[in-house]
């Protein structure tokens, strides 16, 4: 029956193929795009920016807020997780 199974689904073999590299794409993509780790850098790096006083005050609130808002967004999504 096997040899049979693989015969049958032979046909299929590329559709499967991309499927599951589409898949591994998607979840490198998610991996990249849910790493807390280019938050933190820019965290940091606006910090730097608002000593320098290459920005104010207000800017910093907002950008700060934003970046905040997107850590929040990574560990909601990362709790979510199986």
């Amino acid at each position: 029956m096997g040899a049979l199974t693989k015969l049958l689904t032979a046909p299929l073999l590329p559709v499967r193929l991309v499927t599951w590299v589409a898949q591994r794409v998607v979840d490198q993509a998610a991996a990249e795009y849910y790493d807390p780790a280019p938050v933190y850098a820019a965290l940091a790096e606006l910090e730097r920016r608002l000593e320098a006083g290459e920005i104010d005050e207000a800017a910093f609130d907002r950008q700060e807020g934003e970046l905040l808002d997107r850590l929040d967004e990574i560990a909601q999504f990362r709790q979510n997780l199986p």
